[in-house]
């Protein structure tokens, strides 16, 4: 069980400071197969804490510089493969890198959309900590507590599970490089997959914009 403590803090410096973090490990190595791994950038809902889930939402201005800034910090890189959920905000995230790498394949997997925040969809995160103190906290940083009619982390996990065993040996098998643009909380799960990590590090992370990840395979 996750200290409940450890949790509210994480939830609530979210709130505070959406998308600040510390930066993404880079364990690329050159001449080897990698996985780039970045969260999408900036959204309108992000800038009014609004919970997204698996509804449609474009990025903020800001998002799209990040977006831009991202892509020159990848641009000497080399990929083989871009692969997103389906929601407009990780397309628009992507854009500048494929701009600069036209001829690069696009695959969009529908089990990677973001986590069903359920009735909590399109609702303040504010206004639900404020009236859902105890349960807010649950609902959006505990393993195995859904929000209302929604996810939980652990139902998500059934489906990025295998997803990352796919990647893994994708890039193994074909020798290839993939960037993966997606959502906090898929990001969250991939990371810890990769990363070895403990689930209550994985709880507790948050993603950064405009930063990327990446892991290398023999």
């Amino acid at each position: 069980m996750v200290n409940l403590n450890i949790l509210r803090q994480a939830a609530i410096s979210s709130l505070e400071k959406p998308g600040i973090a510390k930066p993404l490990p880079k364990l690329g190595i050159s001449g080897q197969s990698t996985l780039f791994l970045f969260r999408h950038t900036q959204t309108k809902d992000n800038f009014r804490r609004i919970f997204s889930g698996r509804r449609q939402t474009s990025l903020t201005t800001i998002g799209e510089k990040q977006a831009t800034t991202l892509a020159q910090k990848l641009k000497t890189k080399k990929f083989d493969l871009f692969i997103s959920p389906p929601l407009i905000r990780c397309q628009q995230t992507l854009q500048p890198l494929q701009k600069l790498f036209p001829k690069t394949k696009y695959l969009q997997k529908k089990e990677l959309i973001e986590r069903d925040y359920g009735i909590l969809t399109g609702k303040s995160k504010l206004q639900i900590m404020k009236k859902y103190p105890e349960k807010a906290i649950l609902w959006r940083r505990s393993w195995d507590v859904p929000p209302p009619q929604g996810e939980s982390l652990k139902q998500v996990w059934e489906r990025i599970k295998p997803f990352c065993h796919w990647l893994e040996s994708e890039i193994k098998t074909k020798k290839i490089n993939i960037a993966y643009c997606g959502t906090n909380n898929t990001i969250r799960l991939i990371r810890m997959y990769f990363e070895k990590l403990s689930l209550e590090k994985a709880l507790v992370l948050e993603t950064p914009y405009g930063d990327y990840a990446s892991y290398s395979f023999k």
